[in-house]
């Protein structure tokens, strides 16, 4: 099986994105959000906070000396500051064919898309998986229309159902087609209601890893084969440990360089779950403008010297291959 992991966008304040890869995985662009792209072939394949952007007016602020070094580095071409709204595609072949699993489709998502699609030769969309119903991770579902309107007849939307109640409210004309003028054109989308449990996705096993996303907010996170993804966590449950073990490469949030907020783990708390969950290769996603990719990796990068830590910053448009899935 090969499985491509593909980081459309990365972080909630610049622009970002990563790829992942397998065995028969292919992975392609993981915007600091993420593609994902599996494949059942023996080949090599194809990126995640609010803001994505560079913050334009810091410019003003008594404490953004630092900020001001990393922003304006977003707005140079290929620069891997420039973040947008995590997300990861899954690119995957199996003896039923190709198939494109989307992990969130925020704000920044068609930005994304437009980018990194036609690199990594994406065309459909098979199903949306989602992780919460924060706009970072559903603000971009009216743009699914450009694909039901003109590649496909609908998009599958997996979402739990605390999840779908917020959808109701905000995307209702979505969710409940009936009130939309007749000749207008939106999004079709199928939704599924997921529990806490494994389910199946185009023959893609797919197991929920719940999270804390602040107090009294639940998130998910999924595991493909042994692949970890944890956009946005503030915690991680005692019982969600051991649905981590074996663990073969996590992407983990990490906001901010110095501390972890309400809602996100920091930089030092990351690699604190780094340490506990001990993945073979760990890459972090969601970074805000006061994390300079090179800067933070050139000190990450020493970590393997010192504790064996393979962990670095992913950037929108990373590849990863990886092995193997389970499929059914």
């Amino acid at each position: 099986m090969l499985l491509l992991f593909v980081l459309l966008a990365v972080s909630d304040a610049n622009l970002l994105s990563a790829t992942l890869q397998l065995h028969s995985l292919d992975v392609g662009f993981l915007p600091s959000n993420g593609f994902f792209k599996h494949d059942f072939r023996p080949t090599s394949p194809m990126g995640i906070l609010t803001h994505k952007y560079p913050r334009r007016g810091l410019k003003s602020y008594f404490w953004a000396q630092e900020l001001v070094k990393v922003c304006p580095k977003a707005n140079e071409p290929g620069n891997k500051n420039r973040r947008l709204n995590t997300s990861i595609l899954i690119h995957y072949h199996n003896s039923l064919g190709r198939s494109n699993i989307l992990v969130d489709a925020g704000k920044f998502f068609y930005h994304s898309a437009l980018r990194w699609f036609p690199m990594f030769g994406i065309r459909t969309i098979d199903a949306v998986i989602i992780t919460h119903s924060h706009a970072d991770a559903i603000g971009g579902l009216d743009d699914l229309r450009d694909w039901t309107n003109n590649v496909q007849s609908h998009i599958p939307i997996y979402v739990a159902k605390r999840d779908f109640e917020v959808m109701k409210k905000t995307h209702y004309y979505l969710v409940d087609t009936g009130v939309i003028i007749p000749g207008a054109a939106v999004s079709k989308l199928q939704f599924n209601i997921i529990k806490e449990e494994p389910f199946i996705v185009h023959n893609l096993e797919i197991t929920p890893l719940p999270v804390w996303h602040g107090k009294g907010y639940r998130s998910l996170g999924f595991r493909f084969g042994n692949v970890c993804y944890i956009s946005d966590a503030s915690e991680i449950p005692e019982e969600t440990y051991a649905l981590l073990k074996d663990c073969e490469i996590l992407i983990l949030d990490a906001l901010r360089p110095d501390r972890s907020s309400s809602t996100h783990f920091g930089l030092p708390r990351a690699l604190e779950e780094v340490r506990k969950i001990k993945p073979r290769r760990a890459l972090f996603t969601g970074m805000m403008h006061l994390m300079d990719h090179d800067k933070v990796n050139e000190d990450l990068a020493k970590l393997m010297e010192t504790e064996g830590l393979d962990v670095q910053l992913s950037y929108d448009g990373l590849r990863i291959p990886f092995g193997s899935m389970r499929s059914f």
